[in-house]
């Protein structure tokens, strides 16, 4: 079965919306305005139950089926990134330092494209929840809304997502059994020496030399620590330190990211880093302190979820356009906090010849949303036919 007709049909309708959307980016918990214009095209497609401020700026709309049944959760992010666009498109943002460089804009579009079908035919059983989420680059907005209590709520047994991929052919689905995305920390590092003359090194005790240790001793508990099977990233990110040449000052600042799977690889990782940085201190003669953040949790999709999701992507793409043995992947993602409520999936969408994600070039590409919305919505009638 290839994309739906009527879906394809409004595609100008969905390229227009997400653009409106990628002109008007917002951070965070704050996507108010975004939130207010999902919500009057919800409107306009006749969806009357929509529930808001969820996660400040979040929302919840609820589309009945013809019969009773359960109900299936969709999910979309709708925050943008600081991030100046260069990507130089008629419809780049006009809010300075902020863009949609990982498209959620275009999540955003495939939901709602799902959302005017579904409210349209109702050619299912129970209901469906669409949930458009702030905040999932920063501050977690999946958790928020689980921890507002958004699946038992709106009584949602299962629950789905869906991000775009640059690179990988357009209408490309494909996901993996099991653990998909890593869980992603953060680590701080805060050095303090003393200061003094750069002609005279060996009357001060040197933070750079110190951060310098550490960063490359770090690399270490991924050569020497874990084994080589365990899935381990380890990046320092930042290194703040110094203003002048000649100058040694006294505190550096270091900041980084641990991506990993295990729970007991993560644990072992905060350990070293620990003997790592209390071993350096005392050889360099400066005071550091490790300030250790547990971030998104890694991503597991159920497996009979993922299976089933893949079925419906190859009935819209055919069999050899949606792989549900796809690799797993080092970054990490905030539905992880959904999937760890209820049982669901992740998959990615190729959307085709695109500058990568985080990229001040990128732009989401339109001709993708006809199949996002397309899988949405076919994945609801078949997993709550009438």
């Amino acid at each position: 079965m290839p994309l739906i007709n009527r879906i394809a049909g409004f595609s100008e309708e969905m390229m227009q919306w997400r653009q409106h959307m990628h002109r008007n980016p917002e951070l965070g918990l704050e996507c108010h305005e975004t939130a207010k214009f999902v919500v009057a095209k919800l409107k306009e497609f006749g969806v009357t139950d929509i529930h808001t401020g969820i996660a400040t700026s979040g929302l919840v709309a609820l589309i009945e089926g013809r019969s009773e049944g359960p109900t299936i959760g969709l999910r979309a992010d709708m925050d943008a990134l600081p991030l100046q666009e260069t990507s130089g498109v008629e419809w780049s943002s006009e809010r300075s330092g902020l863009m949609h460089a990982c498209g959620h804009d275009g999540h955003t579009t495939m939901l709602l494209g799902a959302a005017k079908y579904l409210a349209e035919t109702r050619n299912f059983s129970g209901r469906v929840a669409l949930i458009f989420q702030p905040a999932e680059e920063n501050h977690g907005g999946a958790e928020i809304m689980v921890q507002e209590g958004i699946m038992d709520r709106f009584e949602i047994s299962e629950v789905y997502a869906i991000h775009n991929t640059p690179g990988e052919a357009l209408g490309d689905f494909y996901t993996t059994r099991g653990a998909l995305m890593a869980g992603a920390d953060v680590f701080h590092i805060d050095i303090k020496g003393q200061g003094g003359h750069a002609a005279y090194p060996q009357e001060t005790r040197d933070p750079v030399m110190s951060a310098v240790a550490i960063a490359q001793a770090f690399q270490t508990i991924v050569s020497r620590n874990a084994s080589a099977t365990d899935k381990l990233v380890i990046s320092v990110t930042q290194i703040h330190i110094g203003t002048i040449d000649n100058i040694i000052p006294d505190t550096a600042y270091m900041n980084g990211t641990v991506r990993t799977f295990d729970k007991n690889v993560k644990a072992m990782v905060r350990k070293r880093m620990s003997e790592i940085i209390t071993g350096h201190s005392t050889s360099f003669g400066v005071e550091a302190t490790l300030t250790y953040e547990d971030g998104y949790p890694p991503t597991i999709n159920n497996p009979d979820n993922a299976d089933f999701a893949i079925s419906v992507a190859k009935e819209i793409v055919g069999e050899e356009h949606a792989d549900g043995q796809r690799g797993i992947e080092m970054g990490a993602e905030d539905f992880s906090y959904m999937l760890e409520e209820r049982p669901g999936a992740y998959l990615f969408l190729g959307i085709g010849e695109a500058a990568g994600l985080h990229n001040p070039n990128y732009d989401f590409n339109d001709d993708a949303s006809p199949y996002g919305a397309s899988f949405f919505a076919r994945l609801v009638e078949t997993a709550q036919p009438l």
